[in-house]
């Protein structure tokens, strides 16, 4: 899997300062196929192997000596130097409700993945992640977002924007899409084709000028557009 008919062989970096866990997760995703082009041990050495490299994913553990893979991320991600394109971020972490996992979904990581997970989810959450979706994960990470989205001591990323110019159609599909409905949900409770509600998740994100679909989540909540009781101004 990976390459011939489905195209050239995807590319991973893993993140983690555990050599053990970056061996496995190496073992884990060469074994489908998955190149694995550089392994980090700190979030400067990921930079390093991102601009290096320019892989589809990176693997990125948060909590590394010299540099923590919130930094790491955002530099990935950003519009800086570091910058790597389309080159996608997945958290590691031990614990599903984290504070720093909340800063790395910000900083625009796509989603979050346990450490203890199965190597066929593991492989799966890269795949999905590499062809553009987002790992919503959706009621854990719904979850960490309504924990932390309103509080006090929840980091800021500068996720703020003007809402305004979006439709009226485009706000109710934000709003619905920050619940955790995938696309064919969506489809069902608007009485709309999936194809129009890809399209108007697409301009939404356009607009919005967000990542993906976790970064939409995040400013919904944010925003208070939503709130963990429900979206505001629907029935």
């Amino acid at each position: 899997m990976g390459g011939g008919v489905n195209g050239p062989a995807l590319r991973a970096v893993i993140a983690d300062d555990q050599a053990l866990v970056r061996t496995g997760f190496g073992m884990i995703l060469a074994a489908d196929g998955i190149e694995v082009t550089a392994e980090a041990a700190d979030g400067a050495e990921a930079v390093d192997a991102v601009r290096r490299t320019r892989p589809d994913v990176v693997l990125m553990d948060i909590r590394m000596p010299r540099m923590d893979g919130i930094e790491a991320t955002r530099r990935i991600l950003g519009d800086g130097p570091d910058g790597s394109g389309d080159t996608r971020v997945i958290i590691l972490t031990t614990y599903d409700l984290d504070h720093y996992v909340y800063a790395a979904l910000t900083a625009g990581a796509s989603g979050f993945l346990l450490k203890d997970v199965t190597p066929e989810h593991l492989v799966a959450a890269v795949r999905l992640v590499r062809s553009g979706d987002a790992l919503l994960a959706p009621t854990i990470t719904r979850r960490l977002i309504e924990r932390f989205a309103h509080r006090e001591e929840s980091p800021r990323t500068g996720l703020h924007r003007d809402l305004s110019g979006l439709t009226p159609r485009e706000l109710e599909v934000l709003r619905l899409l920050a619940t955790g409905l995938s696309n064919a949900e969506l489809a069902d409770r608007l009485f709309l084709s999936p194809t129009t509600v890809k399209t108007h998740v697409g301009r939404i994100l356009s607009k919005l000028d967000l990542r993906d679909r976790v970064q939409a989540v995040v400013l919904a909540y944010e925003s208070g557009l939503i709130s963990p009781q429900g979206p505001h101004g629907t029935d």
